[in-house]
Parts: structure tokens; C-alpha cells; sequence
């Protein structure tokens, strides 16, 4: 295997990761809204995700430095052509940690109350945008001989990539419901059950339909194979947390999120951004791919600083393992 083919597998786990992670904190984010019926509780769902969902960013930060690295073609193409959508998903998680931070400065009802709803917005924004983004990457952009994107912006919004930010919404505020019912005590426990099993229903449908629509244009056996993975790990999801059993729910919805991505980068490999102008313009691992110099650098690089990072992320998790119910939230001191 070339260097270019390890980094295209090395950034689909990136990819993988980061939505592995920050999927259920933008889902913790909408059900902000959907589930808590008061502040009390919404404090309770923030402070699930309080400790972590910075560090969970760090993943988004090292797939996009990876692809500027590895890929520049293709970061170039990528963020030229995905400018608006990219730079409102950059300004939604910029506005989300200042909401996180600012939210209980003030004891003012309506400062707090605009603070949680931008933390609702922009948790909900990105998590439908990067489903369109990587619907439209998957399904090929209009890219011409000079590997450069000329089309508009309403050429994104087409009904595949539509679908996949649906799919995304869906899926991460799913995975957050069942990462709240692991997280939490009490009635909004139960509730964040019972709320699971309606959005864990309406995700398998969508689901459902924009993988068998991925796998009919552009899959193959491999892909095939993640697709059966995924939607078996989706039901069993679904029945996990009927059972109560929310640390396996939480365990297989995840794993839906490995396997829908893995099975978008199988269908899109060799190529990195194909064009749907011409096949022969589009970005593949080779002519997108930096020197084999840089990437020999790079993967001494990832091979020492990878390891470091996961073993950090990994203790924050587990010193901050235990469930909060609205019994652990003090009264605001201001």
C-alpha cells in the first residue's frame, strides 16, 4: 500500500472519529430543545458533555491539517468550492463555545435564554451540513481540467446531499439521546429513552434510504458489507435501548456511525472529490496526494503524536464517567 492510500485511510478514521464524538454532543446540543423541560435540566445535558466537547474538536482540527498536509488538491478544491457551507459551520462552532462559556455569566432569564438557543442552532446546523458536504463529495462536485470547482452554491443543495444532512441530523441527535440516557439520572433518563426509540425509528428510514442510494451509484462489495453492518448496528441500537441497556446502545450507535462513514469513503476511493463534469478530471489519492517526502514526515508524526492524544481523551472520558441527575446542579452563583 503507497503512503497516499494510508493517508486517505488515516483521514477517513480522523473523519470517522470526529463524528463518532462530536455526533452525540451536537445530538446532547438539539436535544437541548427536544428533551429538557426546563433550565435545570438543560444544565443537566450541558454538563454531560461539558468536559469533552472541546476535546472532541480535536479531531475535526487534525482531519482538516491531515487533508491540507496530504491531500492539498484536494483541501484546495474542498474549501474553495464548499466555501459558504464550510465557513458557516466554522462560525456555528465558534458561536457554540462562546454559548457554552458565556451561557451562565449573567442570571439575566434572557441571556440565558439566548445563549441555550444558540447552542440548539449551531449544534444543529453542522450536524445537517456535514452530511451535505459529504453527500456532495461522494456524489461529485462540477470540478474542471484545472481540478478547480465551478459550480454555485445551489448546486450542493441537491437531493442526495440533502438527504445526507438529514441523515447526519438524525443519526448524531439519536446518538445523543442514547449518550444522554447513559449519561443521566432520573426522569430525564426514561425520557431520553423514549425519545431515542422515535428518533432511532425515523433514522433507520432515512438512513435506510441514502445508503442503498450511495451503495446503487457508487459501491461495490466492500461497501456493501459496511452498509449490512451499519443497519444491522442501527437495530440493534434501537433494541439495546428498549432494553435498557444504554452503555450497548451507546456502543452500536456509534458503531452505525463507523461503518455509514467507512462506507462513504470505500464508495468514494480511489478518488478524493470526484468531478461530475468528467472522470477524467476528477481528485484521486495520487494526483491530489503531497510528495512522498512529505508524507513519510507526516506518518513519523502521526505515528508519535496519535497515540498521546487518544491516551488524554481517553482519561478525561473516564474521570468523567459518572452519570448527573438535576440532584448534582447547584444553584447559579453570580
Amino acid at each position: 500500500m503507497e503512503l497516499h492510500d494510508v493517508w486517505f485511510v488515516l483521514i477517513a478514521v480522523l473523519w470517522t472519529g470526529y463524528f463518532f464524538l462530536e455526533g452525540f454532543d451536537f445530538g446532547i446540543g438539539v436535544l437541548t430543545k427536544l428533551l429538557a423541560r426546563d433550565r435545570t435540566e438543560k444544565r443537566v445535558l450541558i454538563n454531560t458533555i461539558g468536559p469533552v466537547w472541546d476535546g472532541n474538536e480535536v479531531w475535526l482540527l487534525s482531519a482538516g491539517g491531515a487533508t491540507f498536509a496530504a491531500f492539498p488538491e484536494w483541501y484546495a478544491t474542498l474549501f474553495s468550492g464548499f466555501y459558504l457551507p464550510l465557513l458557516l459551520i466554522l462560525v456555528c462552532l465558534i458561536v457554540r463555545g462562546v454559548a457554552f462559556e458565556y451561557r451562565a455569566k449573567r442570571p439575566e432569564e434572557q441571556w440565558q435564554r439566548n445563549w441555550e438557543n444558540a447552542i440548539f442552532w449551531t449544534s444543529l446546523l453542522p450536524a445537517f451540513l456535514w452530511g451535505v458536504a459529504f453527500g456532495n463529495i461522494v456524489r461529485g462536485v462540477k470540478i474542471d481540467q484545472d481540478f478547480e470547482y465551478v459550480g454555485n452554491l445551489w448546486d450542493l443543495l441537491n437531493p442526495y446531499a440533502i438527504l445526507g444532512g438529514l441523515v447526519t441530523l438524525s443519526l448524531f441527535t439519536f446518538h445523543g439521546a442514547v449518550f444522554a440516557a447513559l449519561k443521566t439520572l432520573g426522569d430525564i433518563r426514561e425520557r431520553a429513552r423514549k425519545l431515542a426509540l422515535g428518533l432511532g425509528l425515523v433514522t433507520a428510514v432515512l438512513a435506510l434510504a441514502f445508503l442503498l442510494w450511495t451503495q446503487a451509484d457508487n459501491g461495490d462489495g466492500k461497501s456493501l458489507v459496511a452498509l449490512v453492518v451499519a443497519v444491522v448496528a442501527l437495530v440493534a441500537a434501537i433494541g439495546a435501548n428498549q432494553l435498557g441497556r444504554e452503555g450497548w446502545a451507546f456502543a452500536l450507535s456509534g458503531l452505525t456511525i463507523i461503518a455509514a462513514v467507512a462506507m462513504l469513503f470505500l464508495s468514494l476511493f480511489p478518488n478524493v472529490m470526484p468531478s461530475s463534469l468528467n472522470d477524467e478530471w476528477s481528485l484521486t489519492v495520487t494526483n491530489a496526494s503531497s510528495s512522498p517526502y512529505t508524507l513519510k514526515i507526516m506518518t513519523w508524526c502521526a505515528v508519535i503524536a496519535t497515540p498521546v492524544v487518544m491516551l488524554y481523551q481517553g482519561w478525561t472520558y473516564w474521570v468523567f464517567r459518572k452519570r448527573i441527575g438535576t440532584q448534582h446542579i447547584a444553584e447559579a452563583v453570580h
